[in-house]
């Protein structure tokens, strides 16, 4: 089955390029309410489905045992940019374990946040572990460890204590039996599962309602939920859609990006959830996509509207800040008739 174009790129008058993926809106039940493209396909969800990983951390008694508030929470949840007061709560987190910043396994870069980057290389000073944008999930592993009374080194291991936790957490929430064959390696060196596009759609419904989950579980959501509705800017960060979207929107959406295309949603009034794949990994036609999505079906005054308008046909422009081109969702998701 080819998927769809879903978003086309203009630059003056004409399309430069465009981007095919697949879209699933479904329902706790994993009832279909929009369907386009190929839902079926198993993908890796990469950093999409770091707050059902957070799930653990709530779970075990981590959070609480270590007096975790809404800032550390949120950071579990976090593909964050690097900046200075997340890579803080980051380090707060790992102190109230005991441990620092030679306990995390997910690798150093630069932050994202290129006014985060400048500063450290202007200061002559390297990037650390800290950085890296999943050192608050990393962080959160290392609690649950800790708390568990396992040794937290090789928590990032498929055969830790810990990622056996996230693995059943996993499988529940998406109703998938996750094999080994399923699973590769993540770009912060933990366990990524290969999932159907529709039952990452289901596990985010099932996140954002708690409906169909153990009454443990459901409220362990319910808490992080509202801790990336309270503080969006500790999951991604200055100038991010994720933050934006939480900002304006608060509890009625919570919104996950991951790597290579792929971009999960909880809408919690309305008991669905969101699951987007982009063909070619693109970011910016994943984005543009679920700010349609959210357009449709969530209840917007006339402000939040046009706020959500601008991310679902962003201008492109050139150095000089000159308009040049702009993304345009395509026809087929105005076109998907709801199921």
């Amino acid at each position: 089955m080819s998927n769809p174009v879903l978003v086309e790129v203009f630059r003056g008058g004409l399309v430069e390029s465009r981007h095919r993926g697949a879209i699933a809106v479904v329902d706790t039940d994993g009832a279909k309410v929009l369907a386009i493209g190929d839902i079926t396909k198993a993908v890796f969800p990469r950093s999409a489905v770091k707050p059902l990983q957070a799930l653990p951390l709530v779970e075990s008694g981590a959070a609480d045992g270590y007096a975790f508030g809404d800032e550390e929470l949120a950071l579990a949840c976090a593909s964050h940019s690097g900046e200075p007061a997340q890579v803080e709560v980051v380090t707060r987190m790992l102190s109230k374990a005991g441990l620092d910043v030679s306990a995390l396994a997910c690798g150093t870069h630069w932050p994202s946040s290129q006014t985060a980057a400048f500063a450290l290389a202007r200061a002559g000073v390297m990037p650390l572990a800290l950085h890296n944008n999943c050192s608050g999930k990393h962080a959160g592993f290392l609690s649950v460890a800790c708390t568990l009374g396992v040794d937290h080194r090789g928590y990032w291991r498929p055969d830790h204590a810990v990622q056996h936790h996230v693995r059943a957490v996993l499988e529940d929430l998406t109703g998938t039996p996750l094999s080994d064959d399923d699973r590769a390696i993540d770009g912060c060196s933990v366990p990524t599962w290969a999932i159907p596009i529709a039952n990452l759609a289901r596990a985010f419904a099932r996140f954002g309602t708690g409906r169909g989950l153990a009454l443990g579980r459901a409220d362990a959501a319910a808490r992080l939920r509202a801790a990336c509705a309270r503080k969006p800017w500790y999951v991604a960060g200055t100038g991010r859609f994720c933050t934006e979207v939480m900002q304006l929107l608060g509890r009625r959406v919570l919104v996950k990006t991951g790597a290579e295309g792929v971009f999960c949603a909880a809408l919690p009034e309305l008991g669905f959830g969101i699951a987007i794949k982009c063909d070619d990994g693109a970011g910016r036609a994943a984005e543009a996509i679920m700010a349609a999505l959210i357009a449709r079906f969530v209840r917007l005054d006339d402000v939040e509207r046009a706020i959500v308008a601008s991310f679902v046909r962003p201008s492109l422009r050139n150095w000089n800040g000159t308009e040049v081109g702009s993304l345009r969702v395509s026809e087929a998701i105005a076109a998907a008739s709801l199921q």
